[in-house]
């Protein structure tokens, strides 16, 4: 008997709220910029990435935003335990992978033109 443990996602009133308020956030970050049409570029530009950075910290302050901070980490912890290959191994490795489509290559083609020939000349006897 296998004993899966259970995923359970608690999403309280308070993270809600905050998932909430950064995408009006955002949206207002859109609005603004848009409703600021008549202002200089540069003056909309900082507007807009004012409210995207106030949208993305009040995300990061929620379940989401910190379970999503925590991914990351791990991500990176994980990829700090990969043994790259050297130099050398990656090349051989290219050089292999080039052989094995050209002759690939080189097999298709001949199947390609041996079922031409089989087909075309000798069963249908449509000569070029």
């Amino acid at each position: 008997m296998s004993t899966s443990p259970q995923v359970q996602t608690v999403t309280t009133g308070a993270d809600k709220a905050k998932l909430a308020a950064a995408a009006l956030l955002l949206l207002g970050a859109v609005v603004a910029f848009y409703l600021l049409a008549e202002q200089p570029l540069w003056l909309r530009v900082i507007a807009l990435l004012v409210g995207v950075a106030a949208s993305v910290g009040v995300f990061f302050t929620s379940e989401s935003g910190r379970q999503l901070i925590a991914y990351g980490r791990e991500s990176v912890r994980e990829v700090k335990k990969v043994v790259w290959p050297t130099r050398k191994e990656a090349t051989q490795m290219t050089l292999y992978v080039f052989a094995f489509v050209v002759v690939m290559a080189l097999f298709l083609w001949i199947t390609d033109k041996t079922l031409e020939w089989v087909l075309y000349d000798l069963i249908l006897g449509w000569k070029r």
